[in-house]
């Protein structure tokens, strides 16, 4: 099949259509400053407020609970840096490194999950010390796909006097969120995960909860967030935040790759697998196969997949993530993600099973690690 497909939804997403058009018309239309008074701020401001309630809409939570941010990495820097007020902080070893980042600035105690990537509640609730005045946890895993039980540990923190926060930037569009019903008294979100732009996101903030900003100047986001907000980006997030994408027939694709890769290629496992997951993510290792060198090889037949990330010296450095579950660290290395979305077809599906088995042949007969071969 020529042509290039895109499998790695979970990085971000294309901008649809619909989101193209809003943005345009409002970086036509309203330019004014939606905090001027003047005609021209006012209807900026009617189209900014108008997004604040479809994003609300998403998370069944009321517009005036929505922080309009620059993306998820400042909502949970907003939320954790915001909401802990010095006290100690329990997240995560699975978080996002917009969450880790601010772990290691804080008091903080990092819970393990379990070899299949669900983080026990009961962890989180020892984890909890007198001083305890945050909670993070995020609902859906970027790697994996492996969805959280946040409800049980928000009641847990509930009942211990504790706020809670849920990263909900790979969740929020896929599968159905209330963060109120929840128990979150904070929830990030991101635009350009939804279909989106880039440099737009949120932060739920349940009513009540004292939040210290962090960014300073005017009195914008009901002073929770200095800075004129960028409207045109913001009116293709609420746009994005109203769109309904068929995630069954999204899961369904995901299933087919899923099964298709485990049977044609030998020496393979799904990362939490058995754990409740996002219908899209599908997250693979194959043994004895550097997974950089596999997303090469699919490259160079048209498919965009993600491995591990990369570190600032260029090294490849294995999935935080995976480790995290117990994996070694050439196993981390060793593992593909998969993340489906708008415009995957079944025979985008089948070409890339096709593409998988052929590389990892390929792969793994120049493999000086790989044994297994018959």
């Amino acid at each position: 099949m020529p042509g290039r497909f895109y499998f790695d939804h979970n990085a971000t997403t294309p901008l649809s259509e619909t989101v193209w058009e809003a943005m345009s018309a409002a970086l036509k239309d309203e330019y004014g400053n939606a905090s001027s008074i003047h005609h021209f701020g006012q209807m900026a401001k009617l189209r900014l407020e108008t997004a604040r309630r479809q994003v609300a809409g998403l998370l069944g939570a009321s517009a005036k609970d929505v922080v309009f941010v620059s993306g998820g990495t400042e909502a949970d820097n907003l939320a954790l840096l915001g909401a802990s007020r010095g006290g100690h902080l329990v997240t995560t070893s699975i978080e996002h490194p917009a969450v880790l980042a601010c772990a290691r600035r804080l008091n903080s105690t990092l819970v393990a999950p379990s070899p299949g990537g669900v983080v026990a509640p009961e962890d989180i609730k020892r984890a909890l010390r007198p001083d305890t005045t945050l909670v993070s946890v995020m609902h859906a895993n970027n790697e994996t796909g492996v969805l959280q039980p946040i409800a049980e540990i928000a009641a847990i923190c509930r009942a211990a006097g504790v706020l809670f926060h849920s990263d909900g930037v790979q969740a929020a569009g896929k599968v159905p969120v209330r963060a109120g019903d929840s128990g979150a008294d904070l929830y990030s979100i991101s635009a350009h995960k939804i279909n989106g732009p880039k440099g737009a996101g949120a932060l739920y903030v349940r009513p009540g909860v004292k939040l210290d900003a962090q960014i300073h100047g005017g009195r914008h986001e009901r002073e929770r967030r200095a800075g004129t907000e960028n409207v045109p980006a913001m009116a293709g997030f609420g746009c994005a935040a109203e769109q309904q994408h068929d995630w069954n027939a999204i899961g369904e694709l995901r299933d087919r790759l899923e099964r298709g890769i485990l049977r044609a290629v030998g020496d393979t496992v799904a990362h939490g697998a058995n754990a409740p997951r996002l219908p899209n993510t599908s997250n693979i290792g194959f043994d004895g196969i550097q997974g950089e060198a596999m997303v090469i090889a699919l490259d160079l037949r048209g498919f965009a997949v993600s491995s591990g990330s990369a570190c600032s010296s260029g090294a490849v450095e294995p999935s935080h993530v995976l480790l995290a579950m117990g994996l070694a660290p050439d196993q981390a290395r060793s593992s593909l993600r998969f993340s489906l979305g708008l415009g995957n077809t079944a025979a985008q599906v089948d070409s890339l099973i096709e593409a998988v088995a052929d590389a990892a042949s390929r792969l793994r007969r120049v493999s000086a690690t790989y044994s297994h071969a018959g």
